[in-house]
């Protein structure tokens, strides 16, 4: 008979011992609005302790430049790194950098550089040796000269126009930058979208030269490799996304919308209207429709459909999917292609409570919108300025939508960039509520609850809903129901910005439990039911 012993656990093993270390996670300063940017000059760190943002007026040039500041080496130096990275590439297992450990990582490459530099015979300071290894981290695990970008949480979008240009971006708070980072070499440019497409898991060539896919931090990416399709050469454009999403509450901070226009969309949402949120391009529409789905019930069942991942939503009956381009081509045509179109017709079998479509361009528009007529409520964004717009481009080719279909929208919020104060924000113009869509222009009747006046950047709402009216007869419940409830989450989301209250799962943990237990969350915040 065997006796019974205790396991005995092995102690973990030690953490490889490493000398270059980096700051995950700096502390992000609160950036100055000034007025007159020529007075401007703020830095702060990207990849702490190496790598910095400056920030300041150009005199030479008379404007806002963005300068990435890192460690400088002189020619000597210059000289090592480069036969130190070329002795990597010809020596080093490279898919090893895939490990996600950073510690691992540097240990690894720490220990290589020591080898290779006793090799050579080169002895350096620790000083240098740490640049060097700096250099080489970037180069290697990170995305060269435009790795400080990416670790700068007020960066949205990171703009290459070709070769012997300087690089643009579009920063959260002074917008459009010029920066000092320029790819001088077209062989080079080329191998750096080449390493962009193999981050995304794709391939690009002179055969297939667009691309557009997705970074691992879910970065989307969109390039160009040849001079035939720019006459500047490769090109590259990095649409970053925040790691978290953006709950309602931050949108509050950002005064993108009002706590009342929030408290009505959430009501909305509890009673399965279809929206759709339409704007100009980086206004800020997919942004807002992820806020939104924090106000869809805990419990119902949420598909999703993108042509690549932005939606980052907490629920965890949630399916998100994503289409895939073709594989390969055969005698029938494209081989693999999953579209949009696909997709949504195999969601309705998959009994959503609520389909979500990233953005609607073609022929996928006439299955969300027959799934939200008979009864699945969707939730989708379009490139449109305004309602009028939306509908000519839902009613005419491609998508060519009989006006009954359109007829299912019950909402639509209309997001724009606008200027205020000299300041870009991002601004909910206006919500609409569609009445009836006859067969000519004239016949479109609407309402508009809520709209954005620029001359006071207040948000402006009137007490008659035809949404309210429809849910009325949709479902039974009195007026002063619906009002009461529109007062009290208005109270709700208003002591939530006050108490500054933005984390998003907190924020979803609030939403989640007014839908269980409305009293207990109003007593806590001491609303008065």
């Amino acid at each position: 008979m065997l006796e019974k012993k205790e396991s005995t656990s092995l102690p973990a093993p030690p953490e490889p011992e490493v000398l270059f270390r980096i700051n995950p996670n700096p502390e992000m300063p609160s950036l100055p609005s000034l007025q007159d940017t020529t007075r401007i000059n703020v830095r702060y760190p990207l990849i702490e302790p190496y790598a910095y943002a400056h920030i300041y007026w150009d005199q030479a040039t008379n404007e806002l430049v963005y300068q990435v500041e890192e460690p400088p080496l002189n020619e000597s130096e210059a000289m090592l790194l480069e036969t130190i990275e070329n002795g990597i590439f010809e020596l080093l297992n490279i898919s090893f950098i895939n490990v996600s450990d950073t510690n691992i990582i540097v240990a690894y490459l720490e220990k290589n550089i020591k080898v290779l530099l006793a090799e050579l015979g080169v002895k350096v300071t620790e000083e240098i040796f740490l640049k060097l290894i700096y250099y080489v981290y970037r180069d290697f695990v990170g995305l060269n000269e435009i790795e400080p970008l990416m670790k700068d949480y007020f960066i949205e979008d990171i703009e290459c126009n070709g070769a012997n240009t300087p690089l643009y971006l579009v920063h959260r708070k002074y917008r459009n930058l010029r920066t000092n980072i320029i790819f001088n070499d077209m062989e080079k440019l080329s191998s750096f979208v080449e390493k962009l497409a193999q981050k995304c898991g794709k391939y690009v060539s002179y055969a297939n030269p667009i691309l557009d896919g997705r970074l691992p931090d879910n970065s989307r990416v969109n390039a160009t490799y040849s001079q035939e399709i720019s006459s500047r050469g490769p090109t590259f454009t990095i649409r970053k996304f925040t790691s978290e999403p953006w709950s309602p509450i931050k949108l509050m901070q950002f005064k993108t919308v009002s706590p009342e226009i929030l408290a009505y969309l959430w009501l909305m949402i509890e009673y399965e209207s279809n929206f759709v949120i339409i704007g100009g391009t980086g206004s800020g529409k997919t942004s807002l429709l992820n806020s939104l789905a924090f106000f869809i019930p805990p419990a119902a069942r949420v598909v999703s459909i993108e042509d690549t991942h932005e939606l980052s939503l907490l629920h965890e009956n949630w399916l998100p999917s994503v289409s895939r381009e073709a594989t390969g081509v055969g005698a029938e045509g494209k081989f693999g292609e999953v579209d949009l179109f696909t997709l949504l017709k195999e969601s309705f079998r998959q009994r959503p409570d609520y389909v979500i479509v990233g953005e609607i361009r073609g022929k996928e528009a006439f299955v969300l919108f027959q799934g939200a007529a008979s009864g699945h409520p969707s939730a989708c964004t379009m490139h449109a300025e305004n309602v009028d717009t939306m509908i000519r481009r839902l009613e005419t080719p491609p998508i060519s939508l009989p006006a009954s279909l359109v007829e299912t929208i019950d909402i639509v919020c209309a997001i724009t960039q606008a200027k205020v104060h000299g300041e870009t924000v991002r601004k909910l113009r206006e919500v609409t509520e569609i009445i009836s869509v006859g067969e000519t222009q004239d016949s479109i009747k609407t309402n508009t609850p809520f709209v954005w006046d620029p001359a006071s950047d207040n948000f402006f709402f009137k007490t008659e809903s035809y949404m309210f009216e429809k849910l009325v007869k949709r479902y039974g419940l009195s007026r002063e129901f619906l009002q009461r409830e529109f007062m009290l989450r208005s109270q709700l989301l208003m002591e939530l910005y006050r108490q500054n209250i933005t984390n998003y799962k907190e924020v979803q943990d609030i939403i989640n439990a007014y839908y269980k237990t409305p009293q207990t969350v109003l007593k806590r915040f001491n609303i008065r039911m």
